[in-house]
């Protein structure tokens, strides 16, 4: 079989214009996507519930003539229903899980025209900046390195689109989970303001809002697509995104007004991060300066911390709730082995609580956001680093303890690790990871940066002039072996 050879010159979009010349047809690009499977997924595990036979009769029966018409595609294996695609959610109770509906947000992909073949690795319940769920029979590798995680909880997307298997696949974040593997793997992820991007139909929301889609990506264009073809509100949504200045490809045409830029080279409780972190912030603050921003070094006075801790109690009960759901519909007991420790500490943490304890929690993540947007009053974006230090040894933030608390924000745990992304699935605001920086071990690191609540296009506008400023989707982890010829 001879294979399409620039398959990872192009980015979707790229990929898609080839399409529509006839230079290069859906099937051989599917070809494309499967033989890199074959050869990485393996050390990777990254890919599974793979649905070949649904993809080639997509192709059959003939694509939508969409943006992204016969472009390869993948669904993060948590939450996302599609008739055609079982999920194990992550979990061994919810392995082999089918649906009777596609939700929104699935509808919405495939009237692009996007050939969607199986689904991406994700941590139990979406829980941890990893993804070495036991359904799964190992951990998912980062492409860069092995030995290291490709952060979670969109571990598999991040490991898959790093990897060249494919240019772009779906994700989704409640604490950082587009933009901890876009930092750990290289990539572009960009979280959208609160409720920009459906979640329905079966939910309306999910950990009291702060759960929203994503997409894990090489180029600010693909995102930008993908958000264009997927954002607006849905019938019966509780609350929708205020409307934007323009579309998110619009946005892309032009540099963004002169911005005030925040940046800080500490966690935003002025703890220290590690040195190349650090530095991928100080460089990333001199770019933005040299691009003709107001930069000045500034940090949130904001309780990031009892905002953790509400984060902690909103997400235990959320856990504890699909638990309970799921047991509560199969009619029998849950056994010792179909959840993993973690999520057992979860179901602990939350029998502590009563009704009082959680919108207790949802009250202190809103007076955050109101603390937050106080300091967006006096600053367009604030620029940090998306994680406190390059990616993670895998095995470090499996799901072994029973102590959910302590694995949240006790010493050495995830909120040490991942301090900054959290903030903003609390404040509902927009923020992009960008792989702007390497560690002195060749690891990937990414800038992160926050915009105003509903300045999602000002946001992707900043991103896009910075990726023309220093471009990244040139680099790549080394490939395994293909037979190109």
């Amino acid at each position: 079989m001879t294979l399409f050879a620039e398959y990872d010159d192009y980015d979707a979009a790229g990929l898609a214009e080839l399409v529509a010349k006839g230079d290069v047809s859906p099937d051989e690009l599917l070809d494309c996507a499967l033989a890199r499977v074959d050869v990485q997924n393996g050390d990777l595990n990254a890919v599974v519930n793979m649905q070949v036979k649904v993809a080639r009769q997509m192709i059959k029966d003939g694509l939508p003539d969409g943006v992204f018409r016969g472009v390869p595609f993948l669904l993060k294996d948590l939450s996302t229903a599609a008739i055609d695609f079982p999920s194990h959610n992550g979990s061994r109770l919810l392995a082999n899980t089918t649906y009777s509906y596609d939700d929104t947000l699935y509808s919405r992909l495939a009237a692009t025209g996007l050939v969607t073949f199986g689904r991406t690795t994700s941590p139990e319940g979406g829980v941890g900046p990893v993804t070495e769920a036991a359904v799964y029979g190992g951990p998912t590798r980062n492409p860069w390195d092995l030995s290291r995680t490709p952060g979670g909880s969109s571990g598999g997307a991040g490991a898959a689109v790093s990897a060249g298997i494919l240019p772009a696949a779906h994700g989704s974040d409640g604490g950082g989970s587009v933009r901890i593997p876009a930092a750990s793997c290289g990539l572009f992820g960009f979280k959208a303001t609160r409720a920009r991007l459906p979640y329905g139909p079966e939910a309306g929301e999910g950990w009291a809002g702060m759960a929203i889609d994503g997409f894990l990506t090489h180029t600010v264009r693909d995102t930008a697509i993908l958000h264009d073809a997927t954002a607006g509100p849905e019938i019966g949504a509780p609350y929708c995104a205020p409307p934007m200045a323009e579309g998110f490809a619009q946005s892309l045409k032009h540099p963004p007004r002169k911005l005030k830029i925040a940046f800080a080279t500490t966690s935003l409780d002025g703890t220290a991060i590690d040195p190349d972190c650090a530095a991928t912030v100080t460089a990333t603050a001199k770019l933005l300066a040299d691009m003709g921003h107001e930069v000045v070094e500034a940090l949130p006075s904001a309780d990031v911390g009892a905002m953790m801790h509400s984060w902690t109690t909103i997400v235990a009960c959320g856990t504890a709730l699909w638990i309970r759901n799921a047991v509560k519909a199969r009619g029998t007991p849950l056994l010792d082995d179909e959840i993993e420790p973690v999520a057992r500490g979860a179901i602990i943490l939350s029998e502590r609580m009563d009704g009082a304890d959680y919108l207790e929690a949802v009250g202190k993540i809103h007076a955050y956001g109101r603390q937050m947007a106080q300091f967006f009053v006096d600053y367009d974006i604030l620029l940090t680093s998306t994680l406190a230090e390059p990616p993670a040894k895998i095995g470090r933030y499996r799901h072994q303890s029973e102590d959910f608390l302590n694995y949240r924000v006790g010493p050495g745990g995830v909120f040490e690790y991942s301090p900054f992304t959290a903030a903003f699935n609390a404040t509902g605001q927009p923020a992009a990871s960008l792989p702007l920086g390497w560690s002195k071990d060749g690891l990937p690191i990414g800038a992160h940066l926050a915009g105003r609540f509903g300045e999602d296009d000002v946001l992707m506008s900043l991103c896009a002039a910075i990726e023309q400023a220093q471009p990244w989707a040139g680099k790549r982890p080394k490939r395994f072996g293909l037979n190109l010829g």
